[in-house]
Parts: C-alpha cells; sequence; structure tokens
C-alpha cells in the first residue's frame, strides 16, 4: 500500500487513475475539500472494491489503514510465497477485504514479485561484489518500485527472523542487510 507516485495506493498493482475520497463524502460531504482525504487509486479498487465503503469499529474508529498515515505492516503480513495478505489486527483485515488485497491476480503478482526480488537481489551481490556500483544502484532503484516494493519491504521486515538464512540464502541476506542500513 501506499507505493508512489503513479501507482494504485491501495492495490499497488495498477496504474492511479482515480482520486479516491478515503472517507467518503456520503459519511462527511466536507471532507471532499480536505486535501489529505485525496488518495490515488486505480479504477477498479476505486469503483469495483471500496468504493464508499468506509468500516469502522463500535467506537467510531476507521478500520482502513490509511496509506499516507500508518504504515501498512503494522496491521498486515504477506506470505511471500503466496502473495497472500493476512491481517494482525482488525483493521488489517478490514483493509485486506474493503480493497480487495485477496485477489488472485493480485496474489498471483507478489508471489511472482518474489521470485524477481530474489533474482535481483543475488544480482545485485555479485555487482557489488565485483565493483559495479552503477548496475548495482541502478538494480535497488528498480527494486523500489512497484511490483517489487511490497514485496521487497516485506523481505526487509524477515532478515532477522529465525531460519531467514535458509530461506533467503547467503547472498539475498548480505543485500537485505545493506539495504536495511541505507534506510
Amino acid at each position: 500500500m501506499a507505493s508512489g507516485f503513479s501507482r494504485c495506493m491501495y492495490c499497488g498493482d495498477s496504474q492511479g487513475t482515480d482520486i479516491d475520497h478515503f472517507k467518503p463524502i456520503v459519511e462527511d460531504p466536507l471532507s471532499a475539500f480536505v486535501w489529505t482525504n485525496h488518495l490515488l487509486a486505480c479504477s477498479h479498487c476505486n469503483s469495483n472494491e471500496k468504493r464508499d465503503r468506509y468500516p469502522c469499529s463500535a467506537s467510531g474508529e476507521c478500520l482502513l489503514v490509511d496509506p499516507c498515515a500508518e504504515d501498512p505492516w503494522d496491521h498486515l503480513v504477506l506470505t511471500l510465497s503466496t502473495g497472500e495478505y493476512a491481517g494482525v489486527t482488525p483493521k488489517g483485515w478490514a483493509t485486506i477485504e474493503v480493497f480487495g488485497l485477496g485477489r488472485p491476480d493480485l496474489e498471483r503478482g507478489r508471489a511472482k514479485a518474489y521470485v524477481r526480488c530474489k533474482s535481483m537481489l543475488r544480482d545485485w551481490a555479485v555487482q557489488e561484489r565485483e565493483g559495479r556500483s552503477e548496475d548495482a544502484r541502478e538494480i535497488i532503484e528498480s527494486l523500489t518500485v512497484q511490483p517489487f516494493a511490497d514485496v521487497l519491504y516485506a523481505m526487509v521486515r524477515r532478515v532477522d527472523d529465525p531460519g531467514a538464512l535458509t530461506v533467503f540464502g547467503r547472498d539475498i541476506i548480505y543485500a537485505l542487510k545493506k539495504i536495511e542500513d541505507a534506510a
């Protein structure tokens, strides 16, 4: 979520072509004029998934992760091999449901992005080791845009997990730690 300058801030998979009112105008007409309520979304997320949905808890707290104000990873976890998101909070589960983040095409895309991320990180380690800094820099830049950014961030968050060396391998762990240190 919150993928950047041209992608949908919800799914990260498609070009942002619409402006979504995060808090629907039907809920709060005056929010139509609040700049921070305007989020870049793709047509599918805006028109087919979220629409005017804005679930709230019994206490009135919004149950959607606001990608401009919150770290989605406080509420979501990504299973890298399958591309599936799961909620770690009620807000995470509501966000997955309302934005349709469990759509098969999105899950397949994230799973394939994981395969490509691993390959690119291994290539980055080779370029870095052989002193080709410009090639290494280009690889890192490519990894920081969608569809790779969400997957890369999920990998960085797991670099210190028990078993990470077994799952990722030495070159990928080296690359992830260098990225983490540079951030």
